[in-house]
């Protein structure tokens, strides 16, 4: 989806689609079919999750990817799909409680944005923080959800700004 594709849709319909393609490939799914597409991800490879029709019959092609990098401790599929299931569940709430959504974008008119709804969870006492990305492919015929693990220390209490300790 190219960046006016992205800009056009409303973020809260975006999301929506979003967190719906994300249960269903990673939370709905058997543990085998979930597995199976972590360890692509894992692999630094992009999964192909559907084709969408927008209302002005167009359609667009979604795709996963996973940027772990910043992944405290080993990541394994366990701590990866319980990252994916509250950053789901935060999501979801925000949407329903139509929460006011944080959008940063890219710089130099890129168009990546990343979501300001984070997911913490904990793993071998270690804090891991994940947020939902967006870009388009390198061709720009597709919508590239990312999901992205961020330094948790970003979060600390001494370099939080008010308000994100919370799990938005």
């Amino acid at each position: 989806m190219p960046q006016s594709k992205i800009q056009s849709m409303p973020q809260d319909k975006f999301l929506l689609v979003a967190v719906n393609l994300l249960h269903k490939a990673l939370i709905e799914a058997t543990r085998t079919e979930a597995k199976a597409v972590y360890q692509r991800l894992a692999a630094s490879e992009e999964v192909h999750l559907t084709r969408v029709q927008l209302v002005d019959e167009s359609t667009v092609a979604f795709r996963l990817s996973l940027s772990h990098s910043e992944f405290s401790g080993r990541l394994n599929f366990g701590a990866f799909r319980a990252s994916v299931t509250a950053l789901v569940a935060n999501i979801a709430q925000a949407l329903r409680e139509e929460r006011e959504l944080r959008v940063f974008n890219a710089l130099n008119e890129g168009s990546a944005m990343i979501f300001g709804i984070t997911a913490v969870t904990v793993e071998d006492d270690r804090r891991n923080v994940m947020v939902l990305a967006v870009d388009s492919d390198a061709a720009g015929e597709a919508t590239v959800l990312q999901l992205m693990y961020l330094d948790p220390a970003q979060f600390s209490a001494g370099n939080a700004s008010p308000g994100a300790d919370a799990a938005s």
